[in-house]
C-alpha cells in the first residue's frame, strides 16, 4: 500500500471506468412503499402516472452478494467506487434535468457513467469529489439526466464537529410558507435503507456510528432530506411540474432530531431547505418549473 501521504489523485490517475447500462420495469410497488414511508394518504403515483422527482432512486436497485460488502456495509469494489485506501463515502448533492418525468409501468433504461473526478483539500483533509451521470430513457427518449456528487476521503480524518448527544425535544420554527415536519427514528431509517438497498451501517448500527464513525447516533440518509424538500413542491404546488433541480447536503442530521423541510416559491421555481434546531440549512435545494 502506498504511504498515507500519497495524494488521492495518484490513486485515480488511470481510473477510467466504462459506462454501464441497467434496466428496470418501473413497477408501481416502490412508489407505493415510499408513499407509505412518508405517511401519505395514498400512493403518490400509480401505473401510468409520472414519477415524482428523485423517486428514480427507488428503482434500478443492485443487491450484491453479502461477501461483496465491506466492514461499513458499502461495497468493497464497484464500477464507480474510486480505488483509494480505507475509503469513506458521503453523498454531497446533485442535479437533475427533467425533459419528461419517468412513468410507472413503462420499462426504462439507465446509462451510468463517470462525469468527473476532482481532488480537493477541505478542513478535514484530502477529499476526492466523484460525479456520476445517469441518463434515464423510456420509449427510446432521454426523459431525465441526473448527476450525483459523491465525496470520498481516505481513513478516519474526522467529519467535522458533531453534538455529543442528540436533542429529541427542541424543534425549529417555520419561517417559510411551505413547511413539513418529520422526526425520523430508527424504524423509518431501516425501512428507507431497505427501499434503496443501502447497507451502510451509519443508518442502523448505533454502536458502529459512535465507536467507529464518531457520530452521536444514527445518521439520517442525505437522500431523505432531498426527498422531503422536493415533497414540499408536490404538496404545495401540485399544478407545477419540476423541470430542473439541484440540491446540496451540507451537514448530517441524526435520528430523533426534529426536521423541518421548508421553502417558498420564487416565480420561476422555489427555494427549499431542511433545518433542525441546530442548523437552518442542513440541506438546500433550488427548483425550476418547466
Amino acid at each position: 500500500m502506498q504511504p498515507a501521504t500519497t495524494p488521492l489523485s495518484s490513486y485515480v490517475a488511470t481510473w477510467h471506468p466504462e459506462p454501464v447500462t441497467a434496466h428496470d420495469p418501473m413497477d408501481p410497488g416502490p412508489a407505493a412503499a415510499v408513499s407509505a414511508l412518508l405517511d401519505l394518504p395514498e400512493p403518490a403515483a400509480r401505473a401510468g402516472d409520472p414519477l415524482p422527482p428523485l423517486w428514480q432512486w427507488f428503482h434500478f436497485l443492485h443487491w450484491p452478494a453479502q461477501h461483496e460488502l465491506g466492514p461499513d456495509g458499502h461495497l468493497r469494489d464497484a464500477r464507480f467506487l474510486p480505488p483509494i485506501p480505507d475509503r469513506r463515502r458521503m453523498f454531497a448533492g446533485g442535479r437533475c434535468e427533467i425533459a419528461e418525468p419517468l412513468r410507472l409501468g413503462e420499462p426504462a433504461e439507465r446509462v451510468s457513467s463517470l462525469a468527473a473526478v476532482t481532488p480537493k483539500h477541505g478542513r478535514t483533509g484530502a477529499l476526492l469529489f466523484v460525479t456520476e451521470r445517469h441518463e434515464f430513457r423510456q420509449s427510446g427518449r432521454v426523459r431525465l439526466v441526473e448527476e450525483q456528487d459523491i465525496v470520498y476521503r481516505s481513513g478516519h480524518s474526522g467529519g467535522g464537529p458533531h453534538p455529543s448527544t442528540i436533542d429529541d425535544r427542541s424543534a425549529p420554527g417555520p419561517e417559510d410558507p411551505w413547511h413539513l415536519r418529520l422526526q425520523p427514528g430508527p424504524t423509518l431509517l431501516f425501512r428507507l435503507s431497505a427501499l434503496t438497498a443501502n447497507a451502510h451501517r451509519i443508518h442502523y448500527d448505533t454502536p458502529y456510528c459512535r465507536d467507529t464513525e464518531g457520530y452521536p447516533g444514527l445518521v439520517v440518509h442525505g437522500p431523505l432530506l432531498a426527498l422531503l424538500m422536493l415533497d414540499l413542491v408536490r404538496r404545495d404546488a401540485p399544478g407545477r411540474r419540476v423541470g430542473a433541480l439541484s440540491f446540496r447536503l451540507r451537514r448530517p442530521v441524526f435520528a430523533g432530531e426534529h426536521l423541518l423541510a421548508q421553502g417558498a416559491p420564487s416565480g420561476t421555481g422555489a427555494h427549499l431547505r431542511t433545518a433542525t434546531h441546530r442548523d437552518a440549512q442542513h440541506a438546500t435545494a433550488e427548483v425550476t418549473f418547466a
